[in-house]
């Protein structure tokens, strides 16, 4: 018994010690980068979609976006991610006619609260508003390829949320994956709205 009692306070004494070790490391860490600010371009691809009613969505499309950001750190753990980006968007459906294909062009202004439970990993969420800037709507019925872009005319503002996460070298290198859940209608008719998965590179200037 006494032998057990032994042991189990080696035990925790260990499990103490590590969990004091850890705890050092994030506090050396974090106040590295407290009161830090820093800029850079991110950039990367697009995997883009719409959904009618908040479950189906439409075949994908595939582009890219690119633009610059600005990063501030607000506590230990914590930053605000203000970005400008021009990103490639849209959406194919694909039935036995042929494919229709919408095409658009926004500048999104996302805001990403960060949160950096260790220190070279993040998870980010945050509001986006966007505006469209062009937009081309085709129809391929495997003969005819028709230009439909007078017949669509889309909202020119969009808003969602965006969820994501990634992580980011010393060098300020970061490589990350984000989803961007629309709330507004791209168009009033069947009111679709944007669906985009996003993989992209950061590099701090």
């Amino acid at each position: 018994m006494v032998e057990n009692n032994f042991k189990n306070r080696k035990m925790k004494t260990i499990y103490l010690t590590i969990a004091l070790m850890v705890t050092s490391i994030l506090t050396l860490h974090a106040q590295d980068r407290k009161n830090k600010s820093t800029a850079g371009i991110k950039g990367g691809y697009n995997m883009s979609s719409v959904s009618f009613d908040g479950t189906s969505e439409t075949d994908k499309l595939h582009g890219y976006h690119i633009g610059i950001y600005g990063e501030s750190y607000i506590g230990n753990y914590l930053s605000i991610q203000p970005e400008i980006m021009y990103s490639k968007q849209g959406y194919k459906i694909i039935d036995q006619s042929g494919t229709y294909t919408q095409k658009l062009d926004y500048i999104n202004v996302p805001l990403m609260l960060k949160l950096y439970p260790v220190k070279s990993f993040f998870l980010e969420a945050g509001p986006q508003i966007g505006f469209s800037i062009s937009h081309k709507e085709t129809f391929d019925s495997g003969f005819i390829l028709y230009d439909t872009e007078k017949e669509f005319e889309p909202n020119n503002f969009d808003w969602g949320v965006n969820v994501g996460a990634g992580f980011k070298s010393d060098s300020g290198l970061s490589l990350g994956v984000r989803y961007h859940l629309g709330q507004n209608d791209i168009y009033d008719e069947d009111k679709p709205k944007n669906r985009v998965w996003q993989l992209y590179v950061a590099l701090e200037l």
